[in-house]
């Protein structure tokens, strides 16, 4: 065989096992419900969905506290999240905004696509100068490719992440994870959960 034969059939080989790699790839999905019993590291609860779920929690479990907060809250240097929508100058008009816990600083850095709503974005960064607009203040939003402005209205719902412990989850308290791993008996395996505080849904 010659060496440009044996160099396809390699080409073949390597494109082949990356391709199976990718097919047995672990999905993931996204869960939001409210919690009815905690026994354990298992939590059983009840979907936005009306679905009955299982989860079961990691050995080392990251459990976040989702508090109520506001733009006043939001200062220079904070790391934050915003879901938003593009706007026709370039900016992003706030969905929600998310200020992380200094221990959560850099999770998710970047500009992305999200799937909070139709054709929005996601922007996870440190938080620069902010400019009182026409409208509302626009935060400049840091990350290390790049940076966005921000539009935040006033209605647009600002929470704060708050790294906790197991004690948080409750019955009755609405969660939300971002990354569920499901298992053949139908149950989840979860390592990241948000709970809500007094009353806050996450979404």
């Amino acid at each position: 065989m010659s060496t440009t034969a044996i160099r396809a059939a390699l080409v073949l080989v390597t494109a082949l096992a990356a391709t199976a790699a990718l097919a047995q790839a672990p999905q993931t999905v996204r869960l939001r419900g409210v919690i009815e019993k905690v026994d354990g590291n298992k939590v059983t609860a009840k979907s936005d969905k009306g679905e009955a779920l299982t989860l079961n929690l990691a050995d080392k479990m990251l459990v976040v506290a989702v508090v109520k907060a506001s733009l006043a809250d939001i200062k220079d240097g904070d790391f934050i999240g915003s879901g938003a929508m593009p706007q026709p100058d370039g900016s992003q008009k706030a969905i929600e905004v998310h200020i992380f816990a200094e221990s959560m600083r850099g999770t998710g850095e970047g500009f992305r696509p999200w799937d909070g709503a139709p054709n929005s974005t996601m922007t996870n960064g440190t938080v620069g100068n902010t400019v009182t607009g026409v409208d509302s203040p626009v935060i400049t939003v840091k990350y290390k490719d790049g940076e966005k402005k921000i539009m935040v209205t006033p209605d647009v719902p600002i929470v704060r992440y708050e790294v906790t412990d197991l004690s948080a989850l409750k019955p009755g308290v609405a969660f939300s994870v971002l990354a569920a791993l499901k298992q053949p008996d139908g149950s989840f395996n979860i390592s990241r959960i948000n709970a809500g505080r007094d009353g806050v849904v996450p979404r």
